[in-house]
């Protein structure tokens, strides 16, 4: 980064957004490798191929998360994301607008929840607005 003259930033240790800001950097690295918690609970969807997936056994997920970033996918007698961290779906819009494009999605869960997430968005800007 020093050599490309960017400027280099980072969050105290002891700021409240400390860990967001490192899952924000994680989104912006692995945009495309995002899974979507389908209604039933227990399996993921992959965002743009619709994998249905599983988290792998060794996965330790601290909360239940709607969207998760993985590293790995990992394919034996079922499909698995491996290494994995949970997101918020505003980030994916906010920071892969060009590859969140909701315009591009097929129709499904996928597609449902982040229109849900772009009106919120865009409420809250409203109201943030009307201040």
């Amino acid at each position: 980064m020093e050599r490309e003259e960017l400027e280099l930033m980072s969050t105290p240790f002891d700021d409240k957004k400390y860990y967001e800001n490192i899952r924000r950097a994680l989104v912006s690295g692995f945009f495309m490798q995002v899974a979507k918690k389908e209604a039933n609970g227990k399996t993921y969807t992959t965002v743009k191929d619709n994998q249905t997936v599983l988290l792998h056994p060794s996965t330790v997920l601290g909360q239940d998360s709607e969207w998760v970033v993985y590293n790995e996918f990992v394919l034996t007698t079922k499909n698995y994301v491996r290494t994995v961290t949970g997101v918020r779906g505003e980030w994916l819009l906010d920071i892969a607008p060009n590859y969140y494009d909701i315009s591009t999605f097929p129709k499904g869960e996928v597609k449902t929840a982040l229109i849900r997430t772009q009106e919120r968005m865009q409420r809250r800007q409203k109201m943030k607005g009307g201040r």
